[in-house]
Protein backbone atom coordinates (compact mmCIF):
# COMPACT_ATOMS: atom_id res chain seq x y z
CA UNK A 1 0.00 0.00 0.00
CA UNK A 2 1.28 3.46 -0.95
CA UNK A 3 0.55 6.81 0.59
CA UNK A 4 -0.86 9.42 -1.86
CA UNK A 5 2.51 11.15 -2.31
CA UNK A 6 4.27 7.88 -3.15
CA UNK A 7 1.54 6.92 -5.62
CA UNK A 8 1.74 10.37 -7.22
CA UNK A 9 5.53 10.01 -7.54
CA UNK A 10 5.18 6.62 -9.24
CA UNK A 11 2.55 8.02 -11.58
CA UNK A 12 4.56 11.12 -12.45
CA UNK A 13 7.69 9.07 -13.19
CA UNK A 14 5.74 6.81 -15.57
CA UNK A 15 3.96 9.71 -17.27
CA UNK A 16 7.15 11.76 -17.63
CA UNK A 17 9.02 8.84 -19.21
CA UNK A 18 6.18 8.42 -21.68
CA UNK A 19 5.95 12.17 -22.37
CA UNK A 20 9.60 12.24 -23.40
CA UNK A 21 8.75 9.89 -26.29
CA UNK A 22 6.22 12.38 -27.72
CA UNK A 23 6.88 15.37 -29.98
CA UNK A 24 7.05 18.67 -28.06
CA UNK A 25 3.97 20.85 -27.80
CA UNK A 26 3.46 23.45 -30.51
CA UNK A 27 3.82 26.88 -28.87
CA UNK A 28 0.49 28.69 -28.67
CA UNK A 29 0.02 32.47 -28.77
CA UNK A 30 0.11 34.22 -25.42
CA UNK A 31 1.75 33.29 -22.15
CA UNK A 32 3.36 29.89 -21.77
CA UNK A 33 1.34 27.32 -19.77
CA UNK A 34 2.06 27.30 -16.05
CA UNK A 35 2.38 23.50 -15.96
CA UNK A 36 4.34 21.19 -18.21
CA UNK A 37 2.34 18.70 -20.23
CA UNK A 38 3.48 15.73 -18.13
CA UNK A 39 2.47 17.58 -14.95
CA UNK A 40 -1.05 18.21 -16.25
CA UNK A 41 -1.44 14.57 -17.33
CA UNK A 42 -0.25 13.36 -13.92
CA UNK A 43 -2.60 15.64 -12.01
CA UNK A 44 -5.71 14.86 -14.05
CA UNK A 45 -5.11 11.10 -13.79
CA UNK A 46 -4.56 11.34 -10.03
CA UNK A 47 -7.73 13.45 -9.74
CA UNK A 48 -9.94 10.57 -10.92
CA UNK A 49 -9.85 8.70 -7.61
CA UNK A 50 -13.31 8.72 -6.05
CA UNK A 51 -11.83 10.43 -2.98
CA UNK A 52 -11.83 13.61 -5.09
CA UNK A 53 -15.57 14.22 -5.43
CA UNK A 54 -15.29 16.80 -8.23
CA UNK A 55 -12.82 18.89 -10.23
CA UNK A 56 -13.32 21.72 -7.75
CA UNK A 57 -12.67 19.40 -4.79
CA UNK A 58 -9.48 18.08 -6.37
CA UNK A 59 -8.22 21.58 -7.07
CA UNK A 60 -8.71 22.45 -3.40
CA UNK A 61 -6.82 19.29 -2.43
CA UNK A 62 -3.99 20.08 -4.87
CA UNK A 63 -3.76 23.67 -3.62
CA UNK A 64 -3.40 22.51 -0.02
CA UNK A 65 -1.32 19.36 -0.35
CA UNK A 66 0.50 19.31 -3.70
CA UNK A 67 2.00 22.80 -3.91
CA UNK A 68 5.43 21.47 -2.98
CA UNK A 69 5.39 19.06 -5.94
CA UNK A 70 3.59 21.45 -8.33
CA UNK A 71 4.57 24.98 -7.22
CA UNK A 72 3.29 26.54 -10.45
CA UNK A 73 -0.27 25.24 -10.14
CA UNK A 74 -2.31 27.89 -12.00
CA UNK A 75 -5.78 29.26 -11.36
CA UNK A 76 -8.47 26.59 -11.63
CA UNK A 77 -9.87 27.91 -14.93
CA UNK A 78 -6.44 27.80 -16.59
CA UNK A 79 -5.81 24.35 -15.15
CA UNK A 80 -9.13 23.11 -16.57
CA UNK A 81 -8.22 24.46 -20.02
CA UNK A 82 -4.90 22.62 -19.87
CA UNK A 83 -6.68 19.41 -18.84
CA UNK A 84 -8.93 19.51 -21.89
CA UNK A 85 -5.94 20.20 -24.14
CA UNK A 86 -4.10 17.02 -23.07
CA UNK A 87 -6.93 14.58 -23.87
CA UNK A 88 -5.00 13.07 -26.83
CA UNK A 89 -1.97 12.57 -24.56
CA UNK A 90 -4.12 10.84 -21.93
CA UNK A 91 -5.41 8.45 -24.59
CA UNK A 92 -1.91 7.84 -25.93
CA UNK A 93 -0.65 7.13 -22.40
CA UNK A 94 -3.18 4.42 -21.54
CA UNK A 95 -2.81 2.91 -25.01
CA UNK A 96 0.96 2.70 -24.48
CA UNK A 97 0.36 0.65 -21.33
CA UNK A 98 -1.68 -2.00 -23.15
CA UNK A 99 1.26 -3.76 -24.89
CA UNK A 100 3.22 -3.72 -21.62
CA UNK A 101 0.35 -5.42 -19.83
CA UNK A 102 -0.50 -8.03 -22.47
CA UNK A 103 -0.23 -11.62 -21.25
CA UNK A 104 -0.02 -14.96 -23.14
CA UNK A 105 -3.39 -15.94 -21.67
CA UNK A 106 -5.15 -12.94 -23.24
CA UNK A 107 -6.91 -15.08 -25.85
CA UNK A 108 -10.03 -12.91 -26.18
CA UNK A 109 -11.46 -9.48 -25.41
CA UNK A 110 -14.80 -8.81 -23.80
CA UNK A 111 -17.03 -6.16 -25.30
CA UNK A 112 -19.81 -4.62 -23.25
CA UNK A 113 -21.64 -1.34 -22.71
CA UNK A 114 -22.65 0.51 -19.57
CA UNK A 115 -24.67 3.62 -18.74
CA UNK A 116 -23.02 6.96 -17.94
CA UNK A 117 -25.50 9.30 -16.25
CA UNK A 118 -25.03 13.05 -16.69
CA UNK A 119 -28.38 14.33 -15.41
CA UNK A 120 -31.58 13.19 -13.70
CA UNK A 121 -33.83 12.00 -16.53
CA UNK A 122 -36.92 13.46 -14.79
CA UNK A 123 -35.60 17.02 -14.66
CA UNK A 124 -37.14 19.65 -16.89
CA UNK A 125 -35.21 21.55 -19.51
CA UNK A 126 -32.44 20.43 -21.82
CA UNK A 127 -29.44 20.56 -19.48
CA UNK A 128 -25.83 21.33 -20.33
CA UNK A 129 -25.36 18.67 -23.04
CA UNK A 130 -28.44 19.26 -25.16
CA UNK A 131 -28.08 17.53 -28.53
CA UNK A 132 -25.28 15.30 -27.24
CA UNK A 133 -26.67 13.30 -24.30
CA UNK A 134 -30.20 11.86 -24.44
CA UNK A 135 -32.55 9.38 -22.75
CA UNK A 136 -31.80 5.65 -22.79
CA UNK A 137 -32.57 2.48 -20.85
CA UNK A 138 -30.15 0.50 -18.72
CA UNK A 139 -30.80 -2.80 -16.95
CA UNK A 140 -28.77 -1.44 -14.06
CA UNK A 141 -30.50 1.95 -13.74
CA UNK A 142 -33.72 1.87 -15.73
CA UNK A 143 -34.37 5.05 -17.72
CA UNK A 144 -31.53 7.55 -17.52
CA UNK A 145 -30.13 10.61 -19.31
CA UNK A 146 -26.56 10.47 -20.48
CA UNK A 147 -24.33 8.34 -22.66
CA UNK A 148 -23.79 4.71 -23.64
CA UNK A 149 -20.17 3.69 -23.01
CA UNK A 150 -18.76 0.68 -24.87
CA UNK A 151 -15.60 -0.86 -23.39
CA UNK A 152 -13.30 -3.58 -24.69
CA UNK A 153 -10.95 -5.23 -22.21
CA UNK A 154 -8.65 -8.20 -21.82
CA UNK A 155 -9.25 -11.10 -19.38
CA UNK A 156 -6.85 -9.44 -16.92
CA UNK A 157 -9.03 -6.32 -16.86
CA UNK A 158 -6.79 -4.11 -19.01
CA UNK A 159 -8.94 -1.72 -21.06
CA UNK A 160 -7.94 -1.78 -24.73
CA UNK A 161 -10.48 0.70 -26.11
CA UNK A 162 -13.77 2.46 -25.59
CA UNK A 163 -16.40 4.47 -27.43
CA UNK A 164 -19.09 6.88 -26.28
CA UNK A 165 -22.51 7.49 -27.82
CA UNK A 166 -25.85 9.01 -26.73
CA UNK A 167 -27.78 6.86 -24.27
CA UNK A 168 -30.45 5.91 -26.83
CA UNK A 169 -27.87 4.15 -29.03
CA UNK A 170 -28.36 0.38 -29.09
CA UNK A 171 -25.56 -2.11 -28.55
CA UNK A 172 -25.39 -3.31 -32.16
CA UNK A 173 -24.94 0.07 -33.92
CA UNK A 174 -22.54 1.12 -31.17
CA UNK A 175 -20.44 -2.00 -31.79
CA UNK A 176 -20.66 -1.39 -35.55
CA UNK A 177 -19.13 2.08 -35.16
CA UNK A 178 -16.53 0.82 -32.67
CA UNK A 179 -15.31 -2.06 -34.84
CA UNK A 180 -15.32 0.09 -37.98
CA UNK A 181 -13.25 2.75 -36.18
CA UNK A 182 -10.77 0.10 -35.03
CA UNK A 183 -10.45 -1.22 -38.57
CA UNK A 184 -9.64 2.22 -40.04
CA UNK A 185 -8.06 3.96 -37.08
CA UNK A 186 -7.70 7.75 -37.25
CA UNK A 187 -6.24 10.17 -34.66
CA UNK A 188 -9.74 11.51 -33.86
CA UNK A 189 -10.87 7.99 -32.92
CA UNK A 190 -7.75 6.91 -31.06
CA UNK A 191 -9.79 6.01 -27.96
CA UNK A 192 -11.14 2.84 -29.64
CA UNK A 193 -7.67 1.30 -29.53
CA UNK A 194 -6.05 -1.00 -32.05
CA UNK A 195 -7.81 -3.82 -33.85
CA UNK A 196 -7.88 -6.99 -31.75
CA UNK A 197 -6.26 -10.11 -33.16
CA UNK A 198 -8.39 -12.28 -30.85
CA UNK A 199 -12.16 -12.92 -30.75
CA UNK A 200 -14.61 -10.72 -28.88
CA UNK A 201 -17.01 -12.16 -26.30
CA UNK A 202 -20.30 -10.30 -25.89
CA UNK A 203 -23.76 -10.77 -24.41
CA UNK A 204 -26.97 -11.30 -26.39
CA UNK A 205 -27.42 -7.57 -26.96
CA UNK A 206 -24.87 -7.89 -29.77
CA UNK A 207 -26.45 -10.92 -31.46
CA UNK A 208 -27.18 -11.26 -35.17
CA UNK A 209 -25.77 -13.87 -37.54
CA UNK A 210 -25.70 -11.53 -40.54
CA UNK A 211 -24.15 -8.79 -38.43
CA UNK A 212 -21.41 -11.10 -37.16
CA UNK A 213 -20.64 -12.23 -40.69
CA UNK A 214 -20.40 -8.59 -41.78
CA UNK A 215 -18.03 -7.73 -38.90
CA UNK A 216 -15.85 -10.75 -39.69
CA UNK A 217 -15.69 -10.06 -43.43
CA UNK A 218 -15.34 -6.27 -43.40
CA UNK A 219 -13.54 -5.56 -40.10
CA UNK A 220 -11.76 -8.90 -39.41
CA UNK A 221 -13.56 -8.96 -36.05
CA UNK A 222 -14.75 -12.35 -34.77
CA UNK A 223 -17.64 -11.75 -32.35
CA UNK A 224 -19.05 -14.60 -30.26
CA UNK A 225 -22.49 -13.98 -28.80
CA UNK A 226 -24.95 -16.42 -27.24
CA UNK A 227 -28.43 -16.35 -28.80
CA UNK A 228 -31.31 -15.02 -26.75
CA UNK A 229 -33.01 -17.53 -24.50
CA UNK A 230 -36.14 -17.34 -26.66
CA UNK A 231 -34.22 -18.41 -29.81
CA UNK A 232 -35.21 -21.69 -31.48
CA UNK A 233 -31.59 -22.84 -31.67
CA UNK A 234 -30.08 -22.06 -28.30
CA UNK A 235 -26.78 -22.95 -26.67
CA UNK A 236 -26.65 -25.67 -24.03
CA UNK A 237 -26.75 -24.30 -20.51
CA UNK A 238 -23.11 -25.31 -19.72
CA UNK A 239 -21.91 -23.27 -22.73
CA UNK A 240 -23.86 -20.20 -21.64
CA UNK A 241 -22.59 -20.56 -18.10
CA UNK A 242 -18.99 -20.92 -19.28
CA UNK A 243 -19.21 -17.81 -21.48
CA UNK A 244 -20.84 -15.84 -18.66
CA UNK A 245 -17.90 -16.79 -16.43
CA UNK A 246 -15.39 -15.56 -19.01
CA UNK A 247 -17.27 -12.28 -19.36
CA UNK A 248 -17.50 -11.64 -15.62
CA UNK A 249 -14.42 -9.44 -15.83
CA UNK A 250 -16.59 -6.84 -17.60
CA UNK A 251 -18.60 -6.22 -14.44
CA UNK A 252 -15.42 -5.75 -12.41
CA UNK A 253 -13.98 -3.25 -14.90
CA UNK A 254 -17.23 -1.30 -15.05
CA UNK A 255 -17.35 -1.19 -11.25
CA UNK A 256 -13.83 0.28 -11.11
CA UNK A 257 -14.72 3.05 -13.55
CA UNK A 258 -18.12 3.82 -12.08
CA UNK A 259 -17.31 3.63 -8.37
CA UNK A 260 -13.56 3.58 -7.66
CA UNK A 261 -12.97 6.36 -10.21
CA UNK A 262 -16.25 8.23 -9.89
CA UNK A 263 -17.71 7.86 -13.37
CA UNK A 264 -21.16 7.32 -11.85
CA UNK A 265 -21.00 10.80 -10.30
CA UNK A 266 -20.10 12.69 -13.47
CA UNK A 267 -22.33 15.72 -14.08
CA UNK A 268 -20.41 17.44 -16.89
CA UNK A 269 -21.13 20.89 -18.27
CA UNK A 270 -19.33 20.24 -21.58
CA UNK A 271 -18.52 17.16 -23.62
CA UNK A 272 -14.81 18.05 -23.88
CA UNK A 273 -14.46 17.92 -20.10
CA UNK A 274 -16.22 14.55 -19.90
CA UNK A 275 -14.01 13.09 -22.65
CA UNK A 276 -10.86 14.31 -20.89
CA UNK A 277 -11.90 12.82 -17.56
CA UNK A 278 -13.01 9.56 -19.18
CA UNK A 279 -9.60 9.20 -20.85
CA UNK A 280 -7.97 9.95 -17.48
CA UNK A 281 -10.09 7.30 -15.70
CA UNK A 282 -9.08 4.66 -18.25
CA UNK A 283 -5.44 5.77 -17.89
CA UNK A 284 -5.69 5.47 -14.09
CA UNK A 285 -7.29 2.03 -14.42
CA UNK A 286 -4.52 0.66 -16.65
CA UNK A 287 -1.80 2.36 -14.60
CA UNK A 288 -3.11 0.78 -11.38
CA UNK A 289 -2.92 -2.64 -13.04
CA UNK A 290 0.63 -1.84 -14.16
CA UNK A 291 1.58 -0.76 -10.63
CA UNK A 292 -0.04 -3.82 -9.03
CA UNK A 293 1.91 -6.10 -11.34
CA UNK A 294 5.11 -4.28 -10.44
CA UNK A 295 4.49 -4.91 -6.75
CA UNK A 296 3.25 -8.47 -7.44
CA UNK A 297 -0.23 -7.72 -6.17
CA UNK A 298 -3.59 -8.89 -7.63
CA UNK A 299 -4.20 -6.98 -10.85
CA UNK A 300 -7.48 -5.36 -9.82
CA UNK A 301 -6.77 -4.79 -6.12
CA UNK A 302 -7.33 -1.03 -6.29
CA UNK A 303 -9.16 -0.50 -2.99
CA UNK A 304 -6.05 -0.80 -0.81
CA UNK A 305 -3.48 0.45 -3.34
CA UNK A 306 -3.45 3.98 -1.89
CA UNK A 307 -3.60 4.62 1.84
CA UNK A 308 -5.82 7.69 1.93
Amino acid sequence: MLDPDAFLTELYAKVDDFDKTLPPDHPAPGLAPALARSEVVTLVIFAQWAQCASERAFYRYASRHLRSAFPHLPHRTQYNRQVRAVTPVLIAFWRALVPELRQPEDLYETLDATAVVVRDSHRRGTGWLAGQADIGFSNRLGWYEGFHLLISNQPSGVITGYGLAPASTKDQPLAESFLAARHTLTPRRACVGIQAAVPYLTDSGFEGVALHQHWQADYAAAVNTPPKRSAKKNWPKPWRKYLAGLRQIVETVNDKLLNAFGLSRERPHCLAGLLARLAAKVALHNFCIWLNRRFKRPHLAFADLVDW
